[in-house]
């Protein structure tokens, strides 16, 4: 898949945006960040967590959808160019491969925190850190549909 997506990056012809992420329940604010993050480039490429690797990173009640559901629903935006998923614990390697010109990130990041951000600038690229919009995560999706669970006697 990154071999794919690597050829299809030599291709573009345009600058090509970055951003990466797990995605379980896709919400407003991760749609905000794609599309600002595709609103710097003529195309955007979305790296995923594979759901072996969320697991290591957020524990084994995680991810709530597969990703391949995961990497379907981020495809059918229209903001979104490519979808490329990813087995390691970061995109570091994927980022590598594709050598995009613009890195985006929710405001949760530092630029400096950002991984790829140095490989990225170093080839001339730029960093560029999107606010997050405010009440919307994915944890906090997850707790309030366990506690109406909690509450709900049906």
């Amino acid at each position: 898949m990154r071999d794919a997506a690597a050829a299809w990056r030599r291709e573009r012809r345009g600058p090509v945006a970055f951003t990466n992420g797990v995605f379980d329940l896709l919400h407003r604010g991760h749609v905000d960040v794609l599309c600002a993050a595709r609103s710097e480039a003529d195309a955007l490429v979305v790296g995923v967590n594979s759901d072996a690797s969320v697991r290591r990173l957020k524990g084994s009640g995680r991810p709530v959808r597969g990703h391949d559901e995961r990497a379907f629903l981020l495809g059918a935006l229209e903001c979104v160019d490519a979808v490329v998923v990813f087995d390691e614990d970061t995109p570091l390697d994927l980022v590598r491969a594709l050598r995009p010109d613009v890195i985006v990130k929710g405001g949760d990041y530092a630029p400096d925190a950002v991984i790829g951000a140095h490989d990225v600038v170093a080839h001339g690229g730029r960093v560029v850190i999107v606010p997050l919009t405010s009440g919307y995560s994915t944890t906090g999706t997850i707790a309030r549909v366990i506690g109406e669970r909690c509450q709900d006697p049906a």
